[in-house]
């Protein structure tokens, strides 16, 4: 019973500081550009777990690909890959991408008019 309430600690302690760690991560201009886009992108809430996860992918490929394509470092895979530590920031980048395209689809759908709706009241 003591290995549960362990291993419960663990993963609210992961959860906790996993969305303050995705947060930072998400918050720079790489970051809120792929939420921004997911965001625009998210027809449906039930929509949002794959669109986080996209979002996640493709900042770690952008993180990966960026130094490439403007001459500052040649195509390497990050050193930690096979380590646990990149895979928890990888998980914490999606917890971050969860709550910031959440917080943009809402202000989407509260604040931006449908494409027909609003033409055909006029």
């Amino acid at each position: 019973m003591e290995n549960v309430s362990v291993y419960l600690h663990d993963i609210l302690y992961f959860f906790k500081d996993g969305i303050r760690e995705g947060f930072a991560h998400v918050n720079g201009a790489l970051g809120l550009l792929i939420a921004l886009y997911a965001a625009y992108q998210l027809s449906a809430w039930r929509r949002i777990w794959a669109v986080a996860l996209g979002a996640t992918l493709a900042h770690l490929i952008a993180v990966i690909i960026l130094p490439v394509l403007v001459n500052e470092g040649s195509f390497r895979l990050p050193p930690d890959l096979l380590e646990l530590s990149y895979w928890k920031t990888a998980a914490a980048l999606f917890l971050g991408y969860l709550v910031a395209i959440a917080v943009f689809f809402a202000l989407k759908t509260q604040f931006l008019a449908k494409g027909g709706a609003s033409a055909a009241h006029h």
